[in-house]
């Protein structure tokens, strides 16, 4: 076919070189079309196929692949393939040429095949976060790298085609620039190694709330790269703080909290200490009225009463003896109070305590736990609570300590006119 085609030039009189010339273009041409046929075939019909297999799937696997266009990206080296086969044709003779075109073929299909090799690393990424162990261990971080490393590969063997060189020669000068590939990388190697120890310590997880005050960090973790781990705060604004900094800084995660199912209640109420004192009959019998109470004071008046027998008290000193104080007795019914609440947690540490007295009072300590971490529920909880106990407190002829204020000067005013 091709003597038929030269013999045809020279029929129309053109010179040996003008057909050699005009054959080499058809030929040029020739392959340039096949490589935008197989293009097109590529493009058009084969991924459309691919298109229809995966609808038809019932696996998600392929959809991820699809989505992330890693058919779409292979189909690209079609058209290379077709140039790299055939650029020895209309070429013949001209070594040179032949290689040029041949190496540019290759470092195309390095980077087709480093640009599927990318879709298919992101695919996997998806894929994973589709099962519960991802949540666990991480693996963004180590794909990332996985990138890095393909991505430096291929770079060195596009420099090896275009001077020439096998990859060894770069290779073995490596050495020289680790200095520098370790400055240029610092963050990557440090949020690597921070990866592996967050990994494999479970420190860290995505969906933990975590707390950093030197980055003012304080949400629930939503990503975990290599550099990176992004927190989204209760404000809803995120923090990007470095990876290193989770094993290098102290950080609090709060995730032990949601996994026990209860979360802390820590507050005291501050008692004015003029206002405690004993308990007489006229309180002990409003006290008796108090569903709460009643168990405790017949109980606790039957004690009192024995040691007092027993010890051979002088009871006409109101000073002498053991006596029920109203402090006590109010401490004793917030015990009551919260035990028999439904929503405070009965596995977990119960303490209703006395603090060392202060210039402001004398500090009643609730320490309990919820049934429930949810963040809103707890903080309706703890106001119910303290709704509660506060208005409780006069009850018990006892005041709430408080700072004067404006209008209790004005009180003061106004009687003294």
């Amino acid at each position: 076919m091709v003597e038929y085609v030269n013999a045809w030039l020279l029929y129309f009189g053109l010179s040996d070189t003008s057909a050699d010339l005009v054959l080499r273009c058809l030929e040029g041409l020739v392959v340039v079309i096949v490589a935008v046929v197989a293009f097109l075939v590529a493009k058009r019909l084969l991924l459309r196929g691919v298109a229809k297999l995966v609808k038809k799937s019932s696996t998600t696997w392929d959809d991820v692949l699809q989505e992330k266009r890693v058919f779409h990206r292979g189909a690209n080296i079609a058209p290379a393939i077709v140039i790299y086969a055939a650029a020895g044709i209309p070429l013949e003779g001209y070594p040179r040429l032949i290689a040029f075109v041949e190496g540019a073929s290759l470092i195309y299909f390095i980077l087709v095949g480093a640009a599927v090799a990318e879709a298919l690393l992101s695919s996997l990424l998806v894929i994973y976060r589709g099962y519960d162990i991802s949540q666990r261990v991480p693996i963004k971080s180590f794909l990332q790298v996985i990138k890095i490393v393909l991505f430096f590969v291929c770079g060195i063997f596009i420099l090896s085609i275009v001077m020439g060189e096998s990859p060894k020669f770069f290779l073995g000068g490596l050495g020289a620039l680790t200095a520098v590939l370790m400055l240029i990388f610092k963050d990557s190697i440090l949020g690597l190694v921070a990866g592996v120890q967050l990994s494999s310590n479970n420190m860290v997880r995505i969906g933990d709330w975590i707390e950093l005050p030197k980055y003012n960090a304080d949400g629930n973790v939503i990503d975990i790269s290599l550099t990176t781990v992004k927190v989204q705060n209760f404000d809803k604004t995120i923090t990007s703080v470095p990876t290193y900094a989770l094993i290098s800084d102290a950080f609090k995660n709060w995730q032990g909290m949601t996994d026990a199912g209860g979360r802390r209640i820590k507050r005291a109420i501050t008692i004015d200490i003029s206002s405690i004192k004993f308990c007489d009959e006229a309180m002990l019998e409003r006290f008796r009225e108090f569903e709460d109470l009643k168990e405790y004071l017949a109980a606790k008046e039957k004690e009192i009463a024995d040691h007092n027998t027993q010890t051979g008290v002088d009871s006409s000193a109101g000073i002498n003896g053991r006596r029920l104080t109203n402090i006590g007795t109010f401490r004793a019914y917030i015990v009551h109070y919260l035990r028999n609440h439904p929503r405070i947690h009965k596995e977990f540490t119960f303490l209703i305590r006395q603090l060392a007295p202060t210039e402001e009072g004398l500090p009643i300590q609730i320490y309990v736990f919820s049934d429930d971490p949810a963040w809103i529920q707890y903080e309706e909880l703890q106001a119910d609570i303290f709704d509660h106990l506060l208005a409780v407190v006069p009850e018990f002829d006892l005041r709430v300590f408080q700072n004067p204020t404006g209008a209790d000067f004005q009180q003061i005013l106004g009687h003294s006119a």
